[in-house]
């Protein structure tokens, strides 16, 4: 009995891996011979993990990446496509993000862009920083509404404060007006102060001709590319390589 009611206490704390450790704990007969302080030691130990467990679990769900599953350690370094192991083994540790600095993807279609970026966010997350996933289109969609309800300030304070913003299909169509002034925002409120990850089709050399106005084509292009990993992918299509491995035309 003064077990379970250690238990429920616990619960009643909050304290749920602790909760749920206890009784596991006290059966295992390889921790009869511990005395108090290590057991209490093992207990906060089960709190922690827990605890860390529950906030990737958070992370990875705030995150809402287009591939959840994509991940550094799955990544195919067989398809050419002028991806060196060298550059994703540094963007493998933390240093980039915790430096503030940005990465862009650029590559045609289906060369696997996307699924690079949502790898880079999920160790990102798993690293234990807050990320967010968004196409350029729905993002610019999201907040041309935004200053319809009156939480345009709201939207970008949200995308300024993310660790990692992961900005997919960036520039597949050339920018209005509003979009520009609003991805000048965004950039300039993450600049020096958070990482964003960009997946193109659209060359850098081209940017600002997408972007359309020269003053804030340098303006968003000073703020992205002077401190990125630049990576220029080619090579024929990875959708086409899975299409040819499963027997289906390509």
């Amino acid at each position: 009995m003064l077990n379970e009611a250690t238990v429920h206490t616990m619960n009643a704390l909050k304290l749920f891996g602790m909760a749920r450790g206890f009784p596991e704990r006290l059966a295992d007969p390889n921790h009869a011979q511990l005395d108090h302080a290590e057991f209490v030691g093992l207990l906060v130990e089960d709190e922690k993990t827990h605890r860390e467990s529950k906030r990737l679990r958070r992370l990875l769900k705030n995150a809402r990446l287009r591939f959840p599953g994509a991940c550094l350690e799955d990544v195919d370094y067989s398809h050419p496509r002028n991806l060196p192991k060298a550059f994703m083994r540094e963007l493998a540790t933390t240093t980039w993000i915790e430096a503030h600095r940005n990465v862009v993807l650029v590559g045609p279609t289906g060369i696997g862009k996307s699924w690079l970026a949502c790898a880079l966010g999920n160790h990102a997350a798993r690293a234990g920083f807050t990320v967010i996933y968004v196409r350029a289109p729905r993002l610019f969609e999201s907040l041309q509404q935004s200053r319809g309800d009156g939480t345009h300030l709201k939207a970008l304070n949200r995308l300024a404060k993310a660790d990692v913003l992961v900005v997919d299909d960036f520039l597949i169509t050339p920018l209005a007006a509003p979009e520009r002034r609003d991805f000048l925002e965004i950039v300039e409120d993450r600049y020096q102060a958070a990482s964003t990850v960009i997946a193109t089709q659209c060359p850098i050399e081209r940017w600002h001709q997408a972007i359309g106005d020269p003053t804030l084509a340098d303006a968003i292009c000073d703020r992205l590319v002077h401190n990125a990993y630049k990576l220029e992918l080619k090579g024929p299509s990875l959708r086409s390589k899975a299409d040819k491995d499963s027997g289906k035309p390509s």
